[in-house]
């Protein structure tokens, strides 16, 4: 089976209040160290490790030199064997997206781009803090489509007060006609360790929330973006590769401050600590799970996704879920022979539904 190859850029110009993604401000010393010691780590993957899909996430990969970028790639090249038809995905900032960069980022190998959008109303990028205008974020999707890039998705965030389901449709109807094959759309989550976690914006309640989810649902599937993942929608064969790695249990290696890794059987985990990763020979690994294909995993990350879960592939565990299930069918859950897939009213309370299947001593 192929694997993926994940990188974190724990580099960003400006820290967004909501983001709990490890990052530092930029530097040129940060960047060499920080460089080197990503190529030092390539090569100490498996020799000939048969790749298909390679992420560059952060942070703000999109600040990555391109020198950098394409020695990065160049490592992988020469040590993994990749396969003719690898997704090669940066995130990229739009006010990084110069047509120069975007040139070179396809010349190194860049075939996929995820642009962080987040909102096309000046007054939610604000709440948000982003740097980048709306106008901005509709210029660079269009710029990066004419420099060559086909697969491009944009991230879209709502949950905000300001963000009623007429302000959300707004947004939906922009995205729709910008040449993108991919939507990801996350509600606003605050999280611990940001500043909104001490002083977050109004949020629109839990009924709005919900409403805007559902209009999503139905809005982008009638303009051919399949509703493959809780929050993620394609046209057709434009899913994230890399992505449904994680929800697939598929093997992925990590590689960074703050990356995570899964192979072996086994979850890993790399401390938040640039300095610490710069000075080691080889990046410290934390296993975080011994056992990470377990039953509850294939349940809890499958149902994530429209295809949901074979019940052939929980042997230990289906007769409980499906008893578990029942009541929630078809509202909530839909069972199609051995296949248990959650409806996106099921999505909306995705973690009650998980809880009451998952309620057991599962292996």
């Amino acid at each position: 089976m192929s694997a993926g190859i994940y990188i974190h850029v724990p580099f960003c110009a400006v820290k967004c209040p909501y983001c709990d993604f490890y990052s530092q401000r930029y530097s040129n010393e940060r960047m060499k160290a920080y460089a080197l010691a990503v190529c030092r780590n390539i090569a100490a993957l498996p020799e000939q490790l048969p790749v298909n899909s390679v992420y560059f996430g952060g942070g703000t990969p999109s600040l990555l030199p391109l020198p950098v970028l394409e020695s990065f790639l160049d490592a992988i090249q020469k040590h993994c064997h990749l396969a003719e038809d690898t997704e090669i995905t940066l995130e990229a900032n739009p006010l990084t997206m110069r047509e120069d960069r975007l040139k070179g980022w396809r010349t190194a190998g860049i075939n996929r781009l995820s642009v962080g959008i987040q909102s096309f109303q000046q007054d939610v990028l604000l709440q948000l803090g982003r740097k980048h205008t709306p106008e901005q974020g509709i210029k660079a999707v269009h710029t990066a489509h004419e420099k060559g890039f086909e697969n491009i998705s944009i991230d879209l965030m709502f949950g905000l007060a300001k963000q009623n389901p007429g302000v959300f449709q707004s947004d939906l109807e922009q995205a729709v006609q910008l040449p993108v094959g991919h939507i990801s759309s996350y509600m606003l989550k605050i999280e611990e360790n940001t500043p909104y976690f001490h002083s977050h914006p109004p949020l629109a309640d839990e009924d709005e929330t919900a409403d805007c989810y559902l209009q999503m649902h139905a809005f982008l599937q009638d303009h051919g973006y399949g509703h493959y993942e809780i929050s993620n929608f394609a046209k057709s064969g434009l899913e994230s590769r890399h992505n449904c790695k994680y929800w697939r249990l598929e093997p992925y290696y990590g590689i960074g401050p703050g990356a995570h890794s899964c192979h072996s059987r086994k979850r890993y985990s790399v401390p938040k600590n640039l300095e610490a990763f710069c000075k080691r020979s080889l990046q410290e690994e934390i296993i975080t799970e011994e056992k990470a294909e377990t039953e509850t995993e294939r349940i809890m990350l499958g149902l994530r996704m429209a295809e949901g879960i074979l019940l052939s592939e929980i042997p230990q565990s289906r007769e409980y879920v499906l008893r578990q299930a029942k009541p929630l069918i078809p509202h909530f859950l839909q069972l199609e022979k051995d296949r248990l897939r959650m409806t996106e009213n099921g999505w909306l309370v995705s973690n009650a539904v998980l809880t009451r299947l998952m309620n057991s001593s599962m292996v």
